[in-house]
């Protein structure tokens, strides 16, 4: 295997696994020999997806290609939006991370960072995505209702941390004298009626004449980032859904134009994941980006990996960090700990961005090598130095380069690795669609709550 293709790259990106081979990290790394045998295995699958895309059959995978759903969306927000300073977002687990993911990506969250560049330029955006009962009575006390605005989100309709959100709030604008205006509070995105199938949530809203935007049916809540329940968000911190979508476009056409497994970055990733298990006891999946706007990302792919093969026995324990903070925290047990952690460093374009370091000063603080420099200096350095670190430590690890973060890179990457998991999937022998023993945990819930 040629080292072009160990840093098999979308243009979006540039992924390189030579820090996990043995050429690299002695014994520690997989052998050519051993990654081309796990390689070899993803062909089959390969083919497989790129029928999948030419018959329909996996809907994720032709979601790039649309745009209807697109404009119904916005045109959903423009009305939601009418009048309001705050727009809430309820869903849990895939129906928050994704829109998490995208909106951070358009500066939510972040410190210093207004909407669009103007304060007040679209209304504030806020997630609940975990219940909590003190959080949640904050919240709906905190706000100005009839300036409030809430996305409800939940594919299958029968969420209860959803659900009980979505009562909460509506109980509040009841009781604050609001009943009539929650036509306009509200919107909501689940899966169309199904013959024979409870849809609580849509039977809720529907009720009460709260406008309804249809969840994908073929595509989960953990996979449905670049469907309506992930692009909203970003609309709303003033993203271009259609540019997310063409990013990811280019990974499928990569996928499509691939000849073998060895040529298409995802399969890459897989690969070298799935083998570093089996053949070097690897346990731990750390995903590590080098920028604020990308820390939801790694929650977001934490559940996406878990969710989808931890199964039968199988699958890698994913664990989300940022750096350059968990320099210094996680970093110890990553360089010194069990030898059984793969880490992937995602570093972003920094240098001669950010403040100017003063000479000066730097030099009265002893740090005169960082004099002149900017902060995007300090982080690329670092974000640089962390891999080589880990190469002379040892320890396995991949990195991702990009030139900016923006909505074409981000659609690049959640397409990337929702593929990188489901071809996973293939190579472990399981379903990564499913979530058998969530399931079991729901069940047991309703039971404690109905007794």
């Amino acid at each position: 295997m040629s080292k072009d293709r160990r840093a098999a790259a979308v243009s979006a990106y540039r992924q390189s696994i030579a820090g996990c081979l043995d050429s690299v990290i002695g014994d520690a790394g997989l052998s050519e020999a051993q990654l081309s045998g796990w390689l070899q295995k993803l062909e089959a699958p390969l083919v497989a997806l790129k029928a999948d895309y030419h018959a329909g059959r996996l809907p994720l995978l032709n979601i790039p290609d649309e745009t209807a759903d697109i404009d119904a969306a916005a045109a959903a927000l423009e009305r939601l939006c009418v009048g309001a300073d705050t727009v809430i977002f309820f869903g849990t687990g895939g129906s928050g991370l994704g829109g998490q993911t995208l909106a951070q990506v358009g500066g939510w969250n972040l410190p210093g960072v207004t909407c669009g560049g103007q304060p007040h330029a679209r209304p504030r955006v806020r997630f609940y995505d975990n219940l909590d009962p003190t959080s949640l009575a904050g919240a709906i006390g905190s706000v100005d209702l009839l300036k409030t605005r809430f996305v409800v989100t939940s594919k299958s309709g029968g969420t209860i941390e959803t659900l009980a959100q979505l009562i909460a709030t509506l109980s509040a604008v009841r009781a604050a004298g609001h009943a009539v205006r929650i036509p306009d509070m509200f919107l909501g995105i689940t899966e169309p009626a199904k013959p024979g199938k409870t849809n609580g949530l849509r039977a809720l809203l529907e009720s009460i004449d709260i406008p309804i935007l249809e969840h994908h049916t073929g595509i989960g809540g953990r996979f449905s980032s670049l469907t309506n329940v992930g692009l909203i968000p970003a609309m709303a911190r003033g993203l271009d859904a259609k540019k997310i979508r063409a990013g990811a476009s280019e990974v499928v056409e990569a996928m499509l134009a691939a000849p073998f497994p060895v040529a298409f970055a995802p399969a890459i990733g897989a690969a070298t994941a799935v083998a570093l298990s089996k053949e070097r006891g690897i346990h731990t999946l750390v995903m590590m980006p080098y920028s604020d706007r990308l820390g939801r990302f790694s929650e977001w792919f934490v559940q996406l990996w878990a969710e989808s093969l931890g199964k039968n026995g199988e699958g890698t324990s994913p664990i989300p960090a940022l750096g350059p903070l968990d320099q210094h925290s996680q970093l110890q047990l990553f360089m010194d700990g069990p030898p059984e952690i793969y880490v992937t460093v995602v570093r972003v374009e920094s240098a001669g961005q950010g403040p100017l370091i003063d000479a000066e000063l730097a030099k009265l603080a002893g740090a005169d090598f960082m004099g002149g420099k900017h902060v995007g200096d300090v982080v690329d350095a670092q974000s640089h130095a962390i891999a080589e670190a880990l190469t002379k430590a040892r320890r396995p690890v991949r990195t991702f380069d990009l030139a900016a973060i923006d909505e074409r890179t981000i659609g690049a990457l959640l397409m990337h690795f929702m593929i990188e998991t489901i071809l996973a999937g293939r190579l472990l022998g399981l379903d990564p669609f499913d979530q058998p023993a969530v399931e079991l945990a729901k069940v047991l819930t309703k039971e404690r709550l109905a007794g």
